[in-house]
């Protein structure tokens, strides 16, 4: 097998596929320096400002002279005089596929009454403001099968009881984009599939008032959307009381319920990458990707998001969009980051974090063109604003931020009822109510770190494995999980405090 992997014929690089020493032999040349594993080895020599091209895409420029052989990395490739400014050709809608035939799938999924389909089924607490918090996380505590198993032992059917709190709900404006969005979020979550019921808690004189974000989400009380605050109901024992109660009379509904077949075409899979790596884009991102391709001919929905870490190619995505309104939309918000980041003092390029560029991505450019692999290669249905509820079937988009928790909880509560999330570093997280699948992108993250894994996408880099045959292998997994098997993270318990919404606004 070769020290190296090349990607793309036209490439000005390759990747080490293992730790290189000087004097390896590369194609027609010989490496010159140690090369760490997953990083980039120049193919040719390249002169200062030469456009550098991994995947056949610009991911930088060359800041000094670079010779064959030598390690690509922060040293000698940037953004350019115009940090990443320069012009992509959108082409919209040039490479939409035909429609295939539909092909037909079965989970074990829980079907509601209304005929929403749920991978699975948990009571949730929100909190209308932070100040609700300690008293949800208190109710949802009496529940836990760690520190209390007696509450939920007849209850067989139930997932948990999680108290998904924030830090935030008041010292913002009662109306306007900062609140609407929190209000779009905490309505997600409310209606969604994976909760049997739902306590909302507060505080009682906060900004977002719960009558107020009822009314905005179109929410109504009942028996299974039960909401009240700490201010009227006495203080906080006979507030956690009261939750206790409450959700005491959910459980029994909430355990009545029994797996049944459903087709794949219920399944939203919500795409995360964190801790990414030079090798993100070789082996977990794209063998996603084609999981996403099986999915989407199940009649599936896929929703990549995480809006700066498309950033340079997003073109690769216009040239799919099934209209130029969409493709036109999704440009939009690149320009909104773009203005975002120039008023907070920041550029597009402060992505990638320290950990990528450990681990070889150099550039936000690379690290984007790795990203948008997870996404497959079929056409983008639609363009979506973060924690707007999703409606299209197929590969979709939703504007978020490229931190984790916060992207997750906005596709969450787009109705997201599965994630799938690719780490080369290594990553812990996981998410309520839908879970999480890990898939680590190299062999050494898995033996590492195996408790928090749940698919070694490193069989590709090792040559065991192909994309086709690992991206089989995810959406068998996807299925399985769907159906009720649980993922690493949730035997750790992970989910409540990873709701983050995302909050843009001033703190007043």
């Amino acid at each position: 097998m070769q020290p190296f992997i090349r990607l793309h014929p036209a490439d000005d690089v390759v990747i080490a596929r293992t730790q290189l020493m000087a004097g390896t032999p590369i194609e027609t040349f010989t490496s010159r320096g140690l090369v760490p594993p997953g990083h980039k080895i120049a193919a040719r020599a390249l002169a200062t400002g030469t456009p550098v091209r991994r995947y056949n895409q610009v991911i930088g420029f060359a800041s000094q002279p670079i010779a064959a052989g030598e390690h690509v990395h922060v040293h000698n490739l940037d953004m350019g005089p115009d940090k990443g400014d320069f012009a992509r050709d959108y082409a919209f809608g040039t490479d939409l596929k035909p429609e295939e035939v539909r092909r037909e799938a079965v989970f074990m999924g829980i079907r509601r009454a209304d005929g929403r389909v749920a991978t699975r089924n948990y009571i949730g607490i929100l909190t209308s403001v932070n100040c609700s918090a300690t008293a949800a996380r208190a109710i949802a505590e009496h529940f836990s099968r760690r520190s209390n198993p007696a509450a939920l032992a007849p209850y067989p059917q139930i997932d948990g009881v999680v108290a998904l709190t924030h830090g935030t709900g008041c010292g913002m404006a009662s109306q306007g984009l900062v609140m609407d969005m929190l209000r779009r979020t905490l309505t997600g979550y409310a209606s969604h599939a994976n909760f049997a019921g739902v306590l909302v808690l507060g505080l009682g004189c906060e900004a977002n008032q719960i009558r107020a974000w009822m009314e905005s989400g179109s929410l109504s009380e009942g028996k299974n959307l039960q909401v009240f605050n700490i201010q009227d109901s006495g203080g906080t024992q006979k507030t956690v009381d009261k939750g206790i109660a409450l959700v005491t009379q959910m459980l029994e509904g909430a355990n009545a319920v029994q797996r049944v077949p459903c087709s794949a075409a219920a399944l939203r899979i919500g795409l995360q990458c964190g801790g990414s790596d030079g090798y993100s884009g070789v082996s977990a991102n794209p063998a996603l990707g084609a999981a996403v391709d099986l999915l989407i001919a199940h009649g599936g929905t896929a929703i990549l998001s995480e809006t700066p870490e498309i950033y340079g190619a997003e073109h690769l995505l216009t040239r799919r969009a099934i209209s130029t309104e969409v493709g036109h939309k999704l440009v939009q918000r690149i320009h909104w980051w773009e203005e975002y980041t120039r008023i907070n003092g920041g550029e597009m390029n402060n992505n990638p974090s320290p950990g990528n560029k450990a681990g070889g991505l150099t550039t936000i450019l690379e690290k984007s063109l790795g990203a948008v692999a997870k996404g497959g290669t079929g056409n983008l249905q639609a363009v979506y604003e973060y924690a707007e509820a999703v409606q299209a079937a197929g590969l979709v988009f939703m504007d978020t931020p490229g931190y984790d928790p916060v992207s997750a909880t906005g596709q969450v509560a787009g109705g997201a009822n599965l994630i799938c999330f690719t780490t080369g570093r290594g990553s812990a997280y996981g998410c309520a109510p839908s879970p999480s699948l890990k898939l680590a992108t190299n062999s050494a993250l898995w033996q590492r770190q195996q408790e928090d894994m749940d698919i070694n996408c490193g069989e590709i880099i090792d040559g065991s494995c192909s994309i086709t045959e690992m991206g089989e292998r995810i959406f068998a997994r996807m299925l399985a999980t769907a159906s009720g098997e649980k993922t690493k993270s949730e035997l750790h318990g992970y989910g409540q405090n990873e709701f983050v919404p995302w909050q843009i606004g001033a703190v007043m």
